[in-house]
């Protein structure tokens, strides 16, 4: 997608946020459904790309918090050889991986120079807002993310409605494919697609539900950072977070290969 094809002008007006039927998920505080009002706001149509993260490291030398790090998370799945990597306690599914890092998505030996179009991930919220500072724009708000994700539809549980499955018979977004966490259907690749991959929602907006969990700005009372839009590895049987009013968070500090973010600035 040509940088000028970016931004997505949202309009001013009050929409239904959040969700308290039976397919909200406790704990996660995705109710009480209530009507918000915002003002005009631009918000990226995708997520931001290697390519683009690329060029603010270039520009900045900025390193990262899994670089600092030396490690971070990856799906077993993605990995040549999981049993190299230390599973993650509660988290069989999670490895943490040497070197793993925006630039090795999957750790030694993976690159992102056939992928620039992808989401850039292993970026934690300190990066993301790094990024903003560099680029001149900020993460969107909670509400902000929902209002744009669900492209100007009413309650409904997707982007584009509440049905998952399209006509093909297949999911509409990129969700973990097959038995979770067991092997993935034969013909998917667990991991993202690209940014702008599939259809846009009713405001232009691509993967808004699934591929990968976007930061938002909000602060927490624990202190840490909601994440929006689920990612490659939600699947019903464990996590529907793939839903537009869906919700989960992390510390600043996190980064995985499911997390990347999306941008939002102030309407032209």
């Amino acid at each position: 997608m040509a940088k000028a094809d970016r931004w997505r002008e949202i309009p001013a007006g009050s929409f239904l946020m959040g969700n308290d039927g039976p397919d909200a998920i406790p704990g996660d505080g995705e109710g009480p459904a209530r009507r918000v009002t915002l003002p005009a706001f631009a918000i990226g149509a995708t997520t931001v790309t290697n390519a683009e993260f690329g060029a603010f490291v270039r520009a900045t030398q900025h390193i990262t918090d899994a670089e600092r790090c030396g490690s971070s998370f990856v799906f077993l799945h993605q990995l040549p050889e999981p049993g190299r990597w230390p599973a993650v306690y509660g988290l069989p599914w999670w490895r943490q991986v040497d070197h793993a890092c925006w630039q090795r998505p999957e750790g030694p030996g993976s690159q992102v120079l056939t992928r620039p179009d992808h989401p850039v991930v292993h970026v934690s919220w300190n990066d993301a807002l790094a990024y903003c500072d560099w680029a001149g724009c900020r993460l969107p708000s909670e509400a902000e993310w929902e209002r744009a994700a669900r492209g100007g539809l009413e309650g409904r549980a997707f982007a584009w409605g509440d049905e998952l499955l399209g006509a093909s018979g297949v999911p509409r977004c990129n969700i973990f494919r097959g038995d979770f966490p067991g092997a993935p259907l034969p013909g998917w690749q667990p991991g993202p697609v690209a940014a702008d991959a599939g259809e846009a929602n009713g405001f232009g907006l691509f993967n808004v539900c699934g591929n990968v969990w976007e930061w938002c700005i909000d602060a927490l009372p624990d202190g840490q950072r909601p994440l929006r839009g689920g990612s490659f590895l939600c699947h019903d049987s464990y996590c529907r977070r793939y839903r537009v009013a869906a919700r989960s968070a992390n510390t600043t500090e996190t980064s995985a290969s499911n997390i990347g973010f999306r941008v939002c600035r102030h309407a032209a």
